[in-house]
């Protein structure tokens, strides 16, 4: 399911999805889980006044989910609240992927920690029903660039960093959304880069040469720091 090193069209991004199926139970021997898809395939986003988006089926197949930690509001200084690594054994969150897109079922310590409790009861009350992930792409696809209003196809992610339960999106007149205003975000310099370096393909559409343009996309953001 994934796939280290993979190629990179630029810096890291994030990506809200309100109102999904995100839920909490609690089992037959009172353990206490959230579960939901924190991003969802063939479902066109328009990303704030910029571009529309639609993530393609496989587009997780090869993507770097090595270490993917579980936090509120993208607060990556804080404590993660459920952690996968390759979905091993010790593992407290599993990612997998289906025919609706990411799927996040996260265990949380109800008991020791304050945090994972207020997460689990808001989540039941249906005061936090947003999914985030923050991501890079390896492989996307423009349309329309002339446009006002392109369309971006991401194909396929080169890595996912994190996935946030929030509070709320960043703009309230989409169903999928941008992370947040004061973080800055990759898409906006991928389409950036993509207009001046776009090239014509056979179809009839613009397509980035992913190889020749990694460092150009990167943005020097040392928000997980290593990254």
């Amino acid at each position: 399911m994934s796939k280290k090193n993979k190629p990179e069209t630029g810096s890291m991004e994030w990506r809200c999805y309100s109102g999904q199926d995100f839920r909490s139970e609690e089992n037959e021997g009172g353990e206490k889980t959230i579960e939901g898809h924190a991003a969802v395939y063939n479902r066109t986003a328009q990303i704030g006044p910029w571009f529309k988006e639609i993530i393609e089926p496989g587009a997780f197949d090869n993507a770097d989910m090595t270490d993917v930690p579980l936090f509120v509001n993208h607060d990556m200084r804080s404590m993660p609240l459920a952690r996968s690594r390759r979905n091993n054994g010790s593992s407290t969150m599993k990612l997998s992927v289906d025919s609706t897109g990411l799927l996040i079922n996260a265990r949380l310590d109800t008991e020791g920690s304050a945090e994972s409790k207020q997460l689990y009861t808001s989540i039941q009350r249906g005061d936090i029903d947003g999914m985030s992930f923050s991501f890079s792409v390896a492989r996307e696809e423009w349309e329309d660039l002339d446009s006002d209003m392109p369309t971006r196809r991401i194909k396929e992610f080169a890595k996912i960093y994190e996935v946030s339960a929030v509070t709320w999106p960043a703009y309230k007149d989409t169903d999928i959304h941008a992370r947040a205003e004061n973080l800055p975000d990759g898409g906006l310099l991928a389409l950036e880069n993509a207009r001046k370096n776009a090239s014509l393909d056979k179809g009839g559409r613009r397509s980035v040469d992913t190889e020749s343009e990694i460092e150009k996309y990167r943005l020097k953001i040392g928000i997980l720091g290593g990254m």
